[in-house]
Parts: C-alpha cells; sequence; structure tokens
C-alpha cells in the first residue's frame, strides 16, 4: 500500500530532498522512511514498481530507493524506466538488494542503478551513501544551471549577431555605394572599377573623378586590416576624394576661378598630415593616386606603399611602375615620389590591391607580381570588366577559391586606333 500526504507533495520545503522510496514490505519502507525524515528528507512512498511510476510521472523525485525484488514490476525494471522518463534532471537511483553477485551488480549499472545497498540496510550506511549521492546531485544541478545560463546567454549572441548581420549588410550596402560610378569614358580612355570585399565590409576603395575638361583623377587604396574601424576610415576617405572641388581634398580653385587640381605628391602628403595630427587614429592605408591628362594621354602618378601598378603596352610588354613609397598615416616626414609616364593608344594600366598579388595557392606561395603578369598576358584581348573578372577568377582558381583579403582595382585603357591590333 502506498503511503503519501497530496499536499506535503507538493509543498516540498526548499532545499529539501524529494526521496521515493520503493518496497513491497511496509516495515521496511517505515524503517527506512524514518531514518531519511530524521536526516532531513522528505519522504514519499510506494509498495510497487507501477505506483512509484506514477509518482514519478507527479512529481520527480531527487532519490530512489528501490526494493530489487518486487511481485510484478522487480526494482531492475523500474530503474530502467525511470531511466527512460528522465530527460531535463537527474535522479540518484540506489538498489536494495540480498545479492552480492558482479554478474548482478554489473547488470543493476546497466540498468541505470548509480548505486547499491545490502539488505538489511544499516542507518550509517545508508546515510553515508546519501550523502554521496548529494555531491552527485549538486554537481549536477550546477552543471544544469550553468548549462541554463550557457544557453541563455548563446540565444542572446545569436540575436546580437543577427542584428549585426543585418547591419554589417546595410553597411556593404552603403560601401559599395561609396564608388558611385564603376565606368568612365574620357576621350579615347576608358576607366573601370572593381571593389570586392572579403567578407560583409571591407578596407579597400577605387575611383575617379573629373579635374577639368582635359584631365582626370584616380585613386586606389587599401587601409590595414578588416572590418568596421577599416571601412569607416574608407567611408572618410571617400568624403575627402568626393567629386565637388569645395570637399575633394585633391581639388583647388584657381586665382581665375578654375578648377584643377593639386599635384599627386601634395595630395598623399596632405593626407598623410591629416591622418597623423587630425584623425589621430591607429590605421594606416596604402594608395597610388593618378591625375591622367585623356588628351595627351600623359600620366602623373604617386605609390604610396601599395603595390606596383602594372603597365602593359599595346605590342604586350608589361612593366611595374613606382618604387613602392611609404603607406600614407605611419611617419610624419614622409615624402612621395611623383612618376611620369605617357599611355599611348593600346596600352592599359591596371592598379590593384595586394589581395591578388597575396592569393595563396595550396603550399602557401603568393600568385605575386609574376603571376599577375602572366595573367594580364593570357588576357590580352580582354578589356573592361571582362578582363577585370577573369584577372579575379584566375586568382582564385589559383587560391583553390579561398580569398582572405578584399580584391580592388582600377583598369586604365586607351583605346586603340583604327587598324591597330592588340599585342
Amino acid at each position: 500500500m502506498m503511503i503519501i500526504d497530496a499536499q506535503a507533495l507538493s509543498s516540498v520545503p526548499h532545499g529539501w530532498r524529494l526521496v521515493l522510496l520503493v518496497d513491497d514490505s511496509r516495515a521496511q519502507r517505515r524503517t527506512l522512511a524514518v531514518q531519511l525524515i530524521r536526516a532531513g528528507y522528505h519522504v514519499v512512498e510506494a509498495a510497487s514498481g507501477d505506483e512509484a511510476m506514477r509518482i514519478c510521472l507527479e512529481r520527480r523525485p531527487d532519490i530512489v530507493i528501490s526494493d530489487w525484488m518486487m511481485p510484478g514490476q522487480s526494482g531492475l525494471e523500474f530503474c530502467r524506466r525511470f531511466r527512460e522518463m528522465q530527460s531535463d534532471r537527474y535522479g540518484y537511483f540506489i538498489l536494495l538488494t540480498s545479492r552480492n553477485d558482479k554478474k548482478d551488480i554489473a547488470e543493476g549499472l546497466r540498468a541505470g542503478a548509480d548505486e547499491f545497498l545490502t539488505k538489511p540496510v544499516s542507518g550509517a550506511e545508508l546515510l553515508a551513501r546519501l550523502s554521496a549521492s548529494e555531491r552527485i546531485l549538486r554537481m549536477e544541478e550546477s552543471l544544469r544551471s550553468a548549462n541554463a545560463r550557457l544557453n541563455s546567454t548563446l540565444t542572446r549572441l545569436r540575436e546580437t549577431q543577427a542584428a549585426i548581420d543585418r547591419d554589417l549588410r546595410e553597411a556593404q550596402r552603403l560601401q559599395q555605394g561609396l564608388v558611385r560610378e564603376r565606368h568612365g569614358r574620357y576621350g579615347d580612355f576608358d576607366l573601370s572599377l572593381l571593389m570586392r570585399p572579403a567578407g560583409h565590409i571591407g578596407g579597400d576603395l577605387v575611383g575617379f573623378f573629373p579635374i577639368n575638361a582635359r584631365r582626370v583623377g584616380l585613386f586606389a587604396l587599401d587601409v590595414a586590416g578588416h572590418g568596421v574601424a577599416s571601412a569607416l576610415l574608407c567611408a572618410r576617405l571617400a568624403a575627402l576624394l568626393s567629386g565637388a572641388a569645395d570637399q575633394n581634398i585633391a581639388l583647388r580653385i584657381t586665382e581665375l576661378g578654375l578648377c584643377d587640381a593639386r599635384p599627386p605628391a601634395e595630395i598623399l602628403h596632405h593626407l598623410n598630415t591629416l591622418m597623423i595630427e587630425e584623425l589621430r587614429t591607429e590605421s594606416y592605408f596604402t594608395m597610388v593616386y593618378a591625375d591622367l591628362d585623356f588628351l595627351t594621354g600623359a600620366l602623373r602618378l604617386v605609390q604610396a606603399g601599395h603595390p606596383h601598378p602594372v603597365l602593359q603596352r599595346a605590342d604586350g610588354r608589361i612593366e611595374s611602375i613606382g618604387r613602392g613609397g611609404l603607406p600614407v598615416g605611419v611617419f610624419s616626414h614622409a615624402a612621395y615620389e611623383e612618376v611620369q609616364l605617357v599611355l599611348d593608344p593600346g596600352d592599359r594600366l591596371f592598379i590593384s590591391s595586394d589581395g591578388l598579388s597575396e592569393s595563396e595557392n595550396a603550399r602557401g606561395e603568393p600568385l605575386g607580381e609574376d603571376g599577375l603578369h602572366a595573367i594580364l598576358r593570357t588576357n590580352a584581348t580582354l578589356r573592361g570588366d571582362s578582363l577585370l573578372e577573369s584577372i579575379c577568377w584566375s586568382a582564385a582558381h589559383y587560391a583553390g577559391g579561398q580569398r582572405n583579403d578584399d580584391i580592388s582595382a582600377v583598369l586604365i585603357e586607351r583605346r586603340q586606333e583604327a587598324g591597330q591590333t592588340w599585342g
């Protein structure tokens, strides 16, 4: 017969353990119950495995002490069912038995028992085993609480990450909008731009702007690092290099009221001073700035730590331009050297960030300048976007599809004269 107070069952004092005694012997249950109550446990009793299961469904006990041999469902079978119903918390299960055979103990452990007590049970041994169960249960509760906190934290992190991803996608859209025009045609020159961030947002920026009726300014820059800080600096630099004469750091109004551009070296010097004295940021950037006279093909260029621009002549000859130079925002007294060249019909100048030349194959070998030159030779007959896409595809193929850095490029092409063919 089961002895249980329903009201007491629903109001166990905080910190008490609920112990379920399962034994077909009322005397055995009473003997154990008295000892447990004196030790501070709340006790409920069941006379069979079926009655015990009903109690477990109504209220999950912390500790179960069950006789092995009972009419109907044995303690071993009850132990298996008890383990199957557990999911969110652990219950400590002690089997009472007069058996001491190792095979029986092994069978009990496989069924899910934690401990065994040999009948008749001594009070001291019972309390010692319960003390051991307390350590296990406290550890399980601590782990369960930590796991709940971890799951809660992970949920908040996922929600935060989702919000960040939404913001980054919007930032990517806005950053792509910094490059207002991807193509330009000035005289017999065609300009093409490429910008591919490695992540949502990147630190590369390319662009061009008209200076006056015969000149156009072009730039390609790469802010050190990745992520939000680099993207913010890119946005600031984009504003400084916008097309309007009253905003563009490269432009000035002459005494006659005409729009003109500062010499390339002066522009880089001004940007370097701005970075060090006004922005005071830990970041720096590399850059190529070019001033193109599209009527004559004369081009003045400054390289500030950016990869060497590649000049490909109409007859197929390739050469690297510039001597490297110092990045912008590192040394307060950095000097920048100006390079002058002329682009003849059929010539083109390719300016790219190090995301291309530093693409690595499976052996860790970078593509390098020689690899980039080889790609340009292979694609000599392509022009504009087709050439830029082919270069990107070739670099990605070399790197096995892996890309860890932003890729940006400026392509300046002078159209061929009638009857002229590419080298």
